[in-house]
């Protein structure tokens, strides 16, 4: 499973001209679910997602997470991070968990994150659908977390 974070002034998702999540301050995460992937690798990312020191302390220290800057999360499916671009032109997207099991450790995912920074403070697109996403990157700052390296 693989995370891409970015943190954020605001992020906000919309499907057809509507919006289905909108957040202020806080990371927008772009999840990808590989076909090897487990409840465990959603736990793990998960946590690792709400406690990641992202955001900067009184120092201007990167030394603070979304959960200890009361900061909101909003999660969006990314299947293309699974891709596969060592040969030829076009990716090759094999790594990718099924639909029904990407999107069932999606929500897995997203049920973690909510226990761990607040229920109100996650929001997510809709999985599967094509959306238009809108950021205002802070930093810029944006990491990869990993739940396993291949």
């Amino acid at each position: 499973m693989i995370a891409l974070l970015q943190r954020v002034k605001e992020a906000s998702v919309a499907v057809d001209g509507s919006t289905r999540g909108s957040i202020g301050r806080g990371i927008l995460i772009f999840l990808g679910v590989g076909h090897a992937d487990t409840d465990g690798d959603a736990d793990y990312l998960a946590k690792r997602c709400a406690n990641h020191r992202l955001f900067e302390d009184e120092q201007g220290k990167m030394n603070l997470s979304v959960r200890e800057t009361g900061g909101s999360a909003l999660i969006v499916s990314q299947f293309t991070l699974l891709a596969d671009t060592r040969k030829g032109n076009r990716p090759s997207f094999t790594a990718a968990a099924p639909p029904a099991e990407a999107e069932r450790l999606y929500e897995r995912f997203a049920e973690v994150l909510r226990m761990e920074i607040g229920n109100d403070r996650v929001a997510t697109g809709v999985f599967r659908a094509m959306m238009d996403v809108h950021l205002v990157n802070d930093g810029p700052v944006t990491l990869i977390i990993e739940s396993k390296r291949s």
